[in-house]
């Protein structure tokens, strides 16, 4: 009997010595069962570590809003005439003694520089030191994108 099929079962060919020729393929049907118990596995955890997360929320409190905080603006125009909110002032010695009084509010004001585009350096530069040495920290400078072109 060359070659015998027994319940539909390959039994492989035999030769002319009566021995089994040795089969090439890789038997694949265990690997997919595994492949098919993990991922059952796997679709029954996910939905229990995807349930709620408990996280502890603030509670709305009734605490008094932020005021807003005071602002100087300091103006320094075509000329570099010095004006701290919308007022001249006369000399630099004045401009200190104003911010020494602002150093010492608390909390402390913002301090807005805007210069005009023709105003002298040295005018700005002044007052940014006046600031800077009665330990005004909270400065800016504002409008300064009509220096972009």
């Amino acid at each position: 009997m060359k070659g015998t099929r027994a319940m539909g079962m390959n039994a492989g060919k035999f030769s002319s010595h009566d021995e089994p020729e040795v089969m090439m393929e890789i038997n694949t049907t265990p690997l997919i069962d595994v492949m098919l118990v993990l991922l059952i596995m796997l679709i029954i955890t996910i939905p229990s570590q995807l349930h709620s997360v408990n996280l502890d929320m603030p509670q709305p409190s009734v605490a008094p809003q932020k005021a807003e905080p005071v602002v100087y603006r300091v103006d320094v125009d075509a000329n570099s005439v010095v004006k701290l909110n919308g007022k001249p002032v006369a000399s630099r010695t004045e401009l200190e003694l104003m911010f020494k009084e602002a150093a010492l509010l608390q909390p402390q004001p913002e301090i807005h520089i805007r210069s005009h585009a023709k105003a002298k350096y040295e005018a700005v530069a002044a007052v940014l030191a006046s600031a800077q040495r009665n330990g005004l920290n909270k400065l800016g400078i504002v409008g300064s994108e009509q220096f972009v072109n």
